[in-house]
């Protein structure tokens, strides 16, 4: 079992930055691609960014494509979503998504490839 714990959501105003951050326990996190999802009211989860274990390949929607990056750190187990020029339509929250497998499938973008789901954490932006 795995446990996923976000952190660093909250308000900030269009054209801002933010930056979340995953830790996980229970299984080496190194292991396992970390991936970010979000869910806005009234829409349907949707994926935001994915990055490989070793962390050479990362994979974005292209609605946040140019604006997000996903970054890891094997050596404190965590994944990283810097955030910048934010949008309203940005406003979701944010949850932090592991596999139950070490590699990432070709569906990456489909919430149902994901056995680890963090609690999540709230992103809003004003305009």
């Amino acid at each position: 079992q795995m446990t996923l714990v976000e952190s660093g959501g909250g308000l900030v105003q269009a054209g801002g930055s933010l930056r979340l951050s995953c830790s996980a326990s229970g299984r080496t996190f190194s292991n396992y691609p970390g991936v970010w999802f979000r869910l806005a009211p009234g829409k349907e989860r949707e994926f935001v960014a994915a990055i490989t274990a070793s962390g050479g390949r990362s994979y974005y929607a292209d609605s946040v494509k140019g604006r997000f990056t996903i970054s890891r750190d094997n050596n404190k187990n965590t994944v990283d979503l810097q955030m910048n020029s934010l949008k309203s339509e940005d406003t979701a929250v944010y949850y932090c998504v592991a596999p139950g497998t070490l590699f990432l499938t070709t569906d990456y973008w489909r919430p149902d490839q994901y056995r680890y789901w963090g609690q999540g954490t709230q992103v809003t932006v004003s305009s």
